[in-house]
């Protein structure tokens, strides 16, 4: 059997099983007074959760092809200090990083910021930044979009080379400028490639927000954290903190790839 027609014929037992997992625990919960509560409590922290996640993804994504283009560009020193940004950032644990933006970068930004700015603060033009300015939770955001820049910069570096050359040596000639190429030739083209790889970053950003309550930003481990300390109830809290994780990543994959189908479908056409 061909393998299209083979993966036509491959019902999605797992997604059944996946719902019937995820019906039969949101039937446990809310019979249960207990993990009623622990839900309560650990929801108030979603909002968070889902900001740090958007946030970071929207700047990660805008970073990311910044440095992708740079590292395709005619200039050997734009690919250079691109190649050695990924290569630098990606050898770096996302704790590890979030750590050191948290406590290092950003008091090490604030003194730059303050010293250069020393001539308007002695004319009384700018007041001085401190390190408490910055809030934990942007802290955070800035460390997740440094991180996953690395990486969503490989996908659309990728993804853009995956164009064929021709097409992009067709427009030149039609007389289209740099910018119009990328725009109504190679990004249209390269997001088919792209959408894949970067629906998967997304997916991993979800988990990985969770690293933010080391930090104390009150998402929604952070609560289950502090709920589970004061109540010991560690079973009852980190059970509900994984369900409200798996319903919000597989729930997404499931969108993301609806939607791929759909453009594959479109494509075809």
């Amino acid at each position: 059997m061909p393998p299209r027609a083979s993966q036509k014929s491959d019902f999605p037992y797992w997604l059944v099983a996946a719902v019937a997992i995820a019906v039969a625990g949101g039937m446990a919960i809310a019979a249960s007074d207990l993990y009623s509560q622990i839900l309560g409590t650990v929801a108030r922290g979603l909002w968070i959760t889902i900001w740090v996640t958007v946030c970071a993804f929207a700047l990660a994504s805008a970073l990311g092809l910044g440095i992708a283009l740079m590292a395709l560009s005619g200039s050997v020193v734009l690919r250079q200090v691109a190649r050695f940004y990924v290569e630098i950032i990606r050898g770096v644990p996302i704790l590890v990083l979030l750590f050191w933006i948290a406590f290092a970068g950003v008091p090490a930004f604030v003194a730059a910021w303050n010293f250069v700015l020393t001539p308007l603060r002695d004319a009384g033009l700018a007041g001085e930044l401190l390190v408490r300015d910055v809030s934990l939770l942007m802290r955070a955001v800035m460390a997740l979009t440094i991180g996953y820049s690395a990486f969503i910069a490989e996908v659309f570096r990728a993804g853009i080379q995956s164009v064929d050359p021709g097409q992009i040596e067709a427009a030149k000639a039609l007389g289209l400028s740099g910018f119009q190429r990328f725009r109504l030739i190679v990004f249209p083209q390269a997001i088919r490639t792209i959408l894949p790889p970067l629906g998967n970053d997304f997916v991993a950003m979800v988990k990985d927000s969770s690293l933010v309550s080391v930090l104390g930003v009150a998402d929604i481990t952070q609560l289950g954290k502090i709920y589970a300390a004061g109540s010991f109830r560690f079973f009852e809290t980190y059970t509900i903190v994984a369900y409200i994780y798996l319903l919000l990543t597989v729930g997404l994959s499931m969108a993301l790839r609806g939607l791929e189908r759909r453009m594959r479908r479109s494509h075809e056409r």
